[in-house]
């Protein structure tokens, strides 16, 4: 008998630790462990069963014990000893992390969404010097006040004995419960940690939300709208993508017979239009573009559709859709949106970099609010003249622009002249939004900060820190740092 239980444990063993093997990979790999069809049956019984087969069919000393050779009692392949494995290598890698953070300062990262999940991330300098980033948690929360997501975190990093005195940094996106300083979550681990400086997520969906703050303005907010009707009245079946597509075909054809046009590795590529999407970095960019360099091709698609539509609501869509497009309003702020994006698209792209310096970060980010504050100075004239010779060239009218403001079929005010609504109503009042969501997200304290930090990176000499003396910038603060650093040296 003691023999007989002896084997069976040693089988027991053997059976769970090609479980953990298999669990491992599959979660080191991201796939999924799970099948439709998980029977006996089933041609695929899912990521799991599938590579434990493998594993056995490789492995003789597993291929005895395990899946058809094992009792029914004890697989060890059930979904919740999937989980229990899981939620174990979980565990170990969290006390990894708590190894490698140890009693060194760390900072969080913390991401909610509306099914009441938070993200929590862990950066903190190694042992070596390093700075890292490890992904820590998923937390279920009731709701996402900030009491509730305050708790929540407190518990899950006391949990782990990490010491929320050694806190000192946060960052989160602009959601008000996160960045509040006095109820937010900013405000409440600051209570418990003056030090843990709070700085909003530089590059979390930047452009994003400057589309999204660029919609307060009405008459964006209505473009863009009429932007996503037109792109899915073109683009709503293969036929009219393949109509567009070789009408831009055609145009590139004749363009390149005049010599208007140069050829070359790569040029005169056919593209499509590109539905805007408030999930997709630079969407929105990508869609104006588009459709200013096929819009005579979307033009001419629209009207084979009207003459051609096999059903009225194609046939109305396609009307509706050519109606907005040949409007003069649309077209400008077409044009419009093209430049502030261009311009805002840069620093979007550069704050994603893995490796951006926190400096050059700074230094784009006044470049950015420069450019965009040069533009809403200077550049009225050449925008307006762009789209005056686009509107002659596709014979869209332009209104008198010394002639009072219609909206519709009514005068919006008697006193405002087309001239005054575009240039003010429409031109400065969408740049001067994108102005005040760069200012909260990248305000004097939080740049002043990052700046100070980054002078004290010892690479190059504290080039950094060189720079900044040269620029007066907190010169009497840096030169008091830069003298206690060099006593300590």
């Amino acid at each position: 008998m003691e023999r007989q239980t002896s084997e069976e444990v040693q089988k027991n063993r053997t059976r769970v630790k090609a479980s953990i093997i298999v669990a491992h990979l599959l979660a080191l790999q991201g796939v999924a462990f799970r099948g439709h069809d998980e029977t006996e049956e089933s041609s695929n019984r899912g990521g799991f069963i599938e590579f434990l087969q493998l594993l056995a069919d490789h492995n003789e000393e597993i291929g005895r014990v395990a899946l058809d050779n094992a009792p029914l009692n004890a697989k060890y392949i059930s979904h919740e000893i999937q989980k229990q494995i899981l939620h174990v290598l979980a565990k170990k890698v969290r006390n990894h992390i708590f190894e490698e953070v140890g009693n060194y300062k760390y900072s969080i990262i913390v991401d909610e969404s509306s099914h009441e999940q938070m993200a929590i991330v862990l950066r903190f300098v190694d042992a070596k010097g390093l700075i890292q980033e490890r992904f820590f948690d998923i937390v279920h929360v009731e709701n996402t006040t900030s009491k509730t997501l305050y708790s929540a975190i407190r518990s899950t990093l006391s949990f782990y004995k990490f010491l929320i005195q050694n806190l000192r940094g946060q960052g989160y996106d602009g959601a008000s419960n996160m960045r509040g300083e006095w109820n937010g979550l900013q405000g409440l681990f600051m209570k418990d940690s003056p030090q843990a400086y709070y700085v909003h997520c530089m590059a979390h969906r930047l452009q994003l939300s400057l589309v999204a703050a660029a919609k307060e303005v009405y008459w964006v907010h209505e473009f863009f709208r009429n932007l996503s009707f037109i792109v899915t009245a073109v683009t709503g079946s293969c036929k009219r993508q393949d109509q567009l597509e070789a009408a831009e075909a055609a145009k590139i054809a004749l363009q390149l017979a005049a010599g208007e046009i140069e050829t070359g590795k790569g040029a005169n590529q056919v593209s499509t239009l590109q539905r805007p999407c408030d999930t997709r970095w630079s969407s929105h960019l990508i869609s104006i573009s588009n459709l200013i360099k096929l819009y005579g091709s979307t033009c001419k698609v629209l009207e084979k559709i009207m003459n051609d539509g096999c059903s009225a609501n194609a046939k109305w869509d396609a009307t509706s859709a050519l109606e907005r497009m040949k409007s003069f309003n649309f077209i400008f702020i077409l044009f419009l949106m093209k430049e502030i994006l261009s311009t805002t698209d840069m620093l979007s792209q550069a704050l994603q970099r893995k490796f951006q310096d926190i400096f050059n970060a700074m230094i784009l980010v006044e470049s950015t609010k420069k450019l965009l504050n040069e533009f809403r100075d200077k550049e009225w004239d050449s925008l307006l003249a762009k789209v005056i010779e686009f509107s002659k060239q596709y014979d869209i009218e332009v209104p008198d622009l010394g002639a009072p403001f219609f909206r519709g079929r009514s005068i919006l005010k008697r006193d405002v002249t087309n001239e005054h609504h575009y240039h003010y109503d429409v031109f400065n009042a969408a740049i001067d939004v994108q102005m005040t969501e760069l200012g909260s997200r990248f305000n004097d304290r939080v740049v002043e900060l990052l700046k100070l930090s980054s002078s004290l990176n010892p690479r190059d000499g504290y080039k950094t820190l060189t720079l900044m003396l040269s620029a007066s910038l907190q010169g009497s603060i840096i030169l008091l740092i830069f003298q206690r650093m060099t006593l300590i040296h």
